[in-house]
């Protein structure tokens, strides 16, 4: 069941529990994950980078690729196609045209003022459609390629005003968490977190899941957060799984290596859906 993420959103955070977005880098990915949060009653929102739609093939590739996976699956679960981290209005109105059903515009490299500018009209078009729209303030930590981006924390109040400016669905301050590995331990800033969640009362979203404790990420949904962001701690399960076949087996088919990893990603997604308390939520 293809929708945006307002209700399932709505849903968490009413309910004090998360929703997972796991980013998918091809088909097996998406199936992957698809069967797992399934089997599990898990919403589940699929998060795809410009990187990866990219790889793939185009937004169009990526949508009815998802669309024809829950179709053929009978997966009864709500499901978003989310971009994520959408750099540009263009980008984000690519995403919606092909058939997403949420996007995320992150123009938190502008200065306040303009990044409301670029959020509001996202916002404008993507209600055309009747699709959500997430946004960041401050500055995530860290790159998806790996690369060192500097973190700014996001200031209550300038999230407070993006919020109220744009009416966006949800939001994601900057408040200690990075893409990518840690390089030490995460310092989150909760009582941000808290203060922002009471003031804007809207879905809170935590990016940079890999590597931060669960302990962290259940204060975290109890300071507001409704959804959390997962990407490398899948590649680094499933890259580890497929390399151990690969070293024990004199294989070609790349159906059978890719599948190599499969076992492994399920083992992780049902580990974090049950960390986030959203099983048996769908």
């Amino acid at each position: 069941m293809i929708i945006n993420t307002k209700e399932m959103l709505k849903k968490a955070q009413e309910g004090k529990y998360a929703i997972p977005h796991f980013n998918i880098n091809n088909l097996e990915w998406a199936k992957f994950i698809l069967e797992e949060c399934s089997f599990n009653s898990s919403p589940v929102i699929l998060g795809v980078s410009e990187g990866a739609i990219k790889y793939m093939g185009g937004y169009n590739v990526v949508s009815n690729m998802v669309k024809a996976l829950d179709k053929d699956l009978n997966i009864s679960i709500p499901v978003a196609i989310h971009l994520d981290h959408g750099s540009s209005v263009d980008s984000c109105k690519k995403a919606i045209d092909s058939g997403f059903t949420s996007v995320m515009i992150d123009a938190s490299k502008f200065d306040l003022e303009e990044n409301i500018r670029i959020t509001k009209e996202v916002v404008e078009y993507a209600n055309l459609y009747n699709v959500s729209v997430e946004a960041e303030v401050g500055h995530i930590g860290g790159t998806e390629d790996g690369n060192s981006n500097e973190l700014a924390y996001a200031k209550v109040d300038d999230a407070v005003k993006l919020f109220n400016s744009t009416k966006i669905n949800s939001l994601a301050p900057a408040l200690g968490s990075v893409h990518g590995l840690y390089k030490g331990e995460p310092k989150l800033d909760f009582d941000k977190m808290k203060e922002i969640s009471l003031k804007i009362n809207a879905p809170l979203v935590l990016h940079g899941g890999t590597g931060i404790n669960d302990d962290l990420i259940k204060k975290a949904i109890e300071s507001g957060i409704c959804k959390l962001n997962i990407n490398t701690e899948l590649q680094i399960v499933w890259a580890k799984a497929v390399k151990e076949f690969v070293n024990l087996n004199n294989e070609y088919d790349p159906r059978k290596i890719i599948k190599s990893g499969e076992a492994a990603i399920k083992k992780s997604v049902k580990m974090k859906i049950e960390l986030l308390g959203s099983v048996n939520k769908a």
